[in-house]
């Protein structure tokens, strides 16, 4: 196999950019590997920043996801805290914060994603996203007892911080704007256990509401003005009402952009160009839809996937997406596209076991504190494609 192209640039140095770079070093790639981050510290994990972080159960450093002795042993031409912006594909010339020019053979956008923002509270003392570690870091020093957040936005995000929050101490009101959290996701009976389970543990969850702004003084903020004009109570307020792909630095490219840069189902945007992670949206044969993935396993399956192509596979990349969640000491666990889907079927509603449907194929399933054993065979017949009615019996 040839090991050209010689020069690879890779813009995002977060799960699926590490990912990508340790492929293709272990696929024989000896030439210059550039890893560009946004961020200035070395790849770190995510996840356990909306749970074991703010906890404060792990410290910074434990979220390293490899040493400075493996990172160094990959032989990376590192550019940590100079995000990208601009991109030339013509000359092929990505341009960096400080004017720097890196040459690219081939080029990796995993430039992830930030955190959306509440129109007119940038910069205002206790309103919080959560998309780095400053960001939990600076949201667990005013998680105390006897304190009370609200949270915009009951998605996964905004469900694992409540949980977190709670078993701390403080006072929570979970706000959500659709009539069932998470129900676009899950469907709305999976929504509503899950619900409940956060009333069982002191949060007050209030749907079908609309945040318009905050309410502070000079000493700090007081609380979240709702449309109606009633406002809630809360010293701080965790805005968690999805993300925004980071693409704006290809703006002059010609790169197909929406809600992410477009991929077709080797990942490739362009000739040479690929998507991994966050960022990427990309075509899945598996399900036949595009779709983009904001889970850590799936942006390193697709790195592996890309250093692969770039190397001249040529592999579809068709994965069964993967993705969990604690709360309160349960850890609900998916497999599939769980989104779009046509019927989410409850199969057991005390341990929450939930299937879903899309036309006449098993598509996801969702599972609480349930064994590998049995959501491996659930996810082998969502990768079989496993008619509805056959995986139900199946599974029965």
């Amino acid at each position: 196999m040839s090991i050209a192209p010689n020069r690879v640039v890779i813009v995002g140095a977060a799960a699926g950019g590490l990912a990508t770079g340790e492929a293709l070093r272990r696929a024989g790639h000896r030439g210059v590997i550039t890893l560009v981050g946004a961020e200035p510290r070395l790849p770190y994990d995510r996840p356990p920043l909306s749970k074991q972080v703010l906890a404060g159960q792990w410290t910074p450093g434990r979220l390293a996801l490899r040493t400075e002795a493996d990172i160094d042993a990959l032989g990376l031409e590192l550019r940590l805290g100079v995000p990208a912006t601009g991109l030339d594909t013509g000359r092929r010339v990505v341009t960096l914060a400080d004017d720097t020019r890196v040459p690219y053979d081939a080029l990796v956008v995993a430039s992830g994603v930030r955190a959306r923002r509440l129109a007119g509270t940038d910069g205002l003392v206790g309103v919080h996203s959560l998309r780095t570690l400053p960001d939990a870091l600076a949201l667990k020093e005013r998680l105390r007892s006897g304190r009370h957040l609200a949270i915009v936005g009951a998605g996964f995000v905004g469900a694992e911080v409540a949980a977190t929050a709670s078993d701390l101490g403080v006072r929570v009101t979970l706000l959500e704007s659709g009539p069932v959290p998470l129900a676009p996701v899950v469907g709305e009976e999976a929504g509503q256990i899950i619900t409940r389970l956060h009333a069982e543990h002191g949060v007050t969850v209030r749907t079908q509401v609309s945040v318009t702004g905050v309410v502070g003084t000079g000493d700090g903020l007081t609380g979240v003005r709702l449309a109606d004009g009633t406002v809630v109570p809360a010293d701080d307020v965790l805005v968690a009402i999805g993300s925004v792909p980071n693409t704006e630095w290809l703006a002059d490219s010609g790169l197909p952009v929406h809600d992410g840069v477009v991929c077709d189902e080797y990942s490739a945007a362009a000739e040479d160009v690929y998507g991994v992670g966050d960022v990427a949206r990309w075509y899945n044969p598996l399900f036949d839809t595009d779709m983009r993935v904001e889970h850590r396993t799936n942006a390193a399956e697709q790195g592996m996937a890309v250093a692969g192509n770039i190397l001249g596979e040529r592999r579809p990349f068709a994965p069964v997406p993967y993705f969990w969640s604690d709360q309160y000491g349960t850890r609900f666990q998916a497999y599939g596209h769980l989104r779009d889907h046509d019927e989410a079927a409850v199969l057991n509603s005390d341990r929450l076991l939930v299937a879903y449907r899309r036309a006449d194929r098993l598509v996801g399933v969702l599972a609480a504190d349930t064994s590998p054993k049995a959501l491996r065979a659930w996810r082998a017949l969502i990768a079989a494609r496993a008619l509805w009615t056959t995986a139900l019996t199946t599974a029965a």
